[in-house]
């Protein structure tokens, strides 16, 4: 049985389900919020799932509720992955309804779930809560600005959540990833050198040593995971 349960949004994308496999391979109770009419596959001895629109705050209160309702596997990590990619043209050319829409879809959400989850994870001892922000938010490119500004604004909510809530007990990390190697991201640039993209598999394996207690002396780091890119 578990001991402890993991909350994974995102957790059916190209790099959610590389994450979800990683924390169930070390045997948490992982619960994963999905949108609603998303391919459901079964439950099994897989994540528990729900339907959850973590735009808004109810859906988000209600997909940390189901995360923290087992006594026996008390919510002591938040993994936020939910979020999105669009290019452009540059700034002058970029209406402000794409720009809103880039910090809508990629801070939002992961303002509203640890929002919910924080006094979970107080009340449960103190735990982990790991954001994915993206290398473009230290190093912009041309034709992003929107996506490069949200992922900066991501970072620097997890680097507040790290400072407000280190004294009890909660430590909050990011992780950068360049390009991910995601079939989508292959049919997208089919022509790039693919061997130098990083794994969903890699990234994975560093988001759930920052869920876990190996990683205890850790809040506040912002963790470049760029493979060869």
């Amino acid at each position: 049985m578990a001991e402890r349960s993991v909350l994974v949004t995102g957790g059916t994308g190209g790099l959610g389900g590389a994450v979800t496999a990683a924390f169930l391979r070390a045997g948490w109770r992982v619960v994963v919020p999905e949108r609603e009419g998303a391919a459901t596959e079964p439950a099994g001895a897989g994540p528990v799932r729900l339907t959850a629109d973590l735009l808004e705050p109810a859906g988000a209160a209600r997909a940390v509720e189901l995360a923290a309702a087992d006594p026996a596997a008390p919510l002591r990590a938040v993994v936020n992955l939910v979020g999105g990619y669009a290019s452009g043209g540059l700034v002058h050319e970029t209406p402000v309804e794409e720009f809103d829409r880039m910090l809508r879809i990629n801070l939002r959400p992961t303002y509203l779930v640890t929002q919910a989850a924080l006094p979970h994870l107080v009340a449960a001892g103190g735990g982990a809560v790991v954001c994915v922000s993206a290398r473009a938010a230290v190093a912009p490119f041309p034709g992003a600005a929107g996506y490069a500004t949200a992922k900066a604004a991501v970072l620097a909510f997890a680097n507040a959540v790290a400072v407000e809530y280190r004294p009890r007990g909660v430590r909050c990390n990011t992780v950068l990833p360049s390009v991910i190697d995601t079939p989508a991201n292959r049919a997208a640039q089919p022509d790039a050198d693919h061997r130098r993209w990083v794994s969903p598999a890699e990234i994975a394996a560093v988001i759930r040593f920052l869920a876990s207690d190996e990683s205890a002396p850790t809040s506040g780091a912002s963790i470049p995971v760029y493979g060869r890119a």
